[in-house]
């Protein structure tokens, strides 16, 4: 109706303009006379302004319709932009009230009194872009001794939806979070191909300060998405986490050997545990009081190697073991398989179940462990490199080779098949400066002078 009403208008309009065109310039017959022309004029006049009228004042009314439907739509819309903010800020509630409810329930794992008095344990698995995260959440269900003691989050960064997928299949068996900031990293120029790490900062940063001033855990365990763990993982943490909150010189207990290559290490002694001044990473348990400690300055990047500087290590240690419980499958990270290849690949895995909690591992602390390594490295023979490989060694029992400097470390280190660097001056392994594997069969201790000063930074 309106539609033609309109149509109408136009119609009526273009018509007076024809007819007063034609009337007025192009009609000129001579037997018109001038009074008779504009008589016609008048009526056809007339008869126009009447439609016009009468087309005008349904345009009229088509006008206020028209302002009315547009006052309706402006109503409707604002009201559906008035409805879309409440539904947001519902939405926005309801995700604040989830979370607090999920807090609420894994504070009431964290501070449980288990039957025998033990400790509850957090394992917080770092995820990010890898769907092989299953491989790691399945062995840590597989072998876990109990959920009550270690409660397991997986803590995912990088927004990667697959990877979320994977881990809500999981459902109740473990506890999600999510690093909510994925904004841009701004990193020095000369370190753009590294802003990986400042992710990777960034992450650890934020879910250690979830898990323990959250979730108010006393104890965790961190493991990354590309690790295989061995069937005692659990019992190895479990069996020296005494040990770690007894003892203030030890600030973190790994399960990682960086020399547990097959061949460095005595297959026949899974329960030999050492102390060692390099931090190992790589599946490790640190204590609620050491990451007050270290929160408030927690590095942008590179992390791991802050905390082996000497400001943060401040002369304390970490458990380490013989065989490693824990190996890794990610070939491919930020760190584009370094060290791969020629030596993660080759790190033996322990395969047989060794009941540490049944252990007496009290020579693990400071007081105990320092007479007896000092004693065994410093009363071994010393050898040259090529006495030890020549098998040329005629007496039984371990043997000591010295270092004088970094350079000489290197090279022997190299030839043995170990890992040469040293990060903060402190070789991987080392403790005192002293770093123990199996060559051949025989227990070696590559060794400073028993006179040793301490470690200088200015080796890394």
């Amino acid at each position: 109706m309106r539609k033609n009403q309109f149509i109408g208008v136009t119609f009526v309009c273009v018509c007076l303009w024809v007819v007063v065109t034609y009337y007025l310039f192009l009609d000129r017959p001579l037997n018109h006379k001038p009074d008779q022309k504009q008589n016609q004029i008048e009526e056809h006049l007339n008869l126009l302004e009447s439609k016009l009228k009468e087309q005008f004042l349904d345009g009229e009314k088509l006008l206020q319709d028209l302002k009315s439907i547009v006052k309706e739509q402006q109503l409707s819309v604002k009201a559906s932009e008035d409805r879309g903010v409440g539904e947001e800020e519902q939405l926005g509630r309801q995700q604040e009230e989830e979370e607090d409810e999920q807090i609420n329930q894994v504070r009431l794992l964290a501070k449980q009194i288990l039957p025998d008095g033990g400790p509850v344990i957090a394992v917080l698995v770092f995820a990010c872009n890898r769907i092989t995260v299953s491989k790691c959440i399945d062995q840590l269900l597989k072998y876990r001794p109990s959920r009550e003691r270690f409660p397991i989050i997986v803590s995912q960064d990088c927004g990667h939806r697959p990877t979320a997928d994977v881990i809500e299949l999981y459902g109740d068996e473990i506890t999600r979070i999510e690093q909510p900031d994925q904004s841009d990293i701004t990193v020095p120029p000369k370190e753009k191909k590294f802003k990986g790490y400042f992710k990777i900062a960034r992450h650890y940063g934020w879910a250690l300060n979830y898990t323990f001033f959250k979730f108010n855990f006393e104890t965790a365990i961190i493991v990354e998405d590309d690790l295989d763990i061995a069937p005692d993982f659990f019992e190895y943490f479990l069996g020296t986490y005494p040990i770690l909150k007894r003892d203030p010189t030890l600030w973190c207990v790994s399960a990682w050997n960086d020399n547990g290559k097959v061949g460095l290490v005595d297959e026949n002694a899974p329960d030999l545990l050492y102390r060692t001044d390099f931090f190992p990473g790589l599946g490790w348990m640190l204590t609620k009081s050491i990451w007050a400690e270290l929160a408030p300055k927690w590095p942008s990047s590179y992390w791991d190697d802050w905390v082996r500087q000497p400001e943060q290590r401040r002369n304390r240690a970490c458990i380490r073991p013989e065989i490693s419980r824990t190996r890794t499958f990610g070939k491919i990270g930020v760190s584009n398989g370094h060290f791969y290849e020629k030596h993660l690949k080759y790190i033996k895995l322990n395969e047989k179940f060794v009941p540490f909690t049944q252990k007496n591992l009290s020579y693990l602390l400071k007081d105990n462990y320092d007479v007896q390594f000092v004693k065994q490295v410093y009363e071994s023979l010393v050898v040259s490199y090529q006495e030890l490989k020549s098998g040329s060694i005629v007496s039984q029992g371990s043997v000591r080779i010295p270092y004088h400097t970094n350079d000489i470390y290197k090279r022997t280190a190299k030839m043995l098949g170990l890992m040469d660097d040293f990060r903060s001056g402190v070789p991987r392994t080392g403790y005192r400066g002293v770093v123990s594997f199996l060559y051949k069969g025989r227990r070696v201790y590559l060794a400073p002078n028993a006179n040793w000063k301490g470690y200088d930074p200015g080796w890394s």
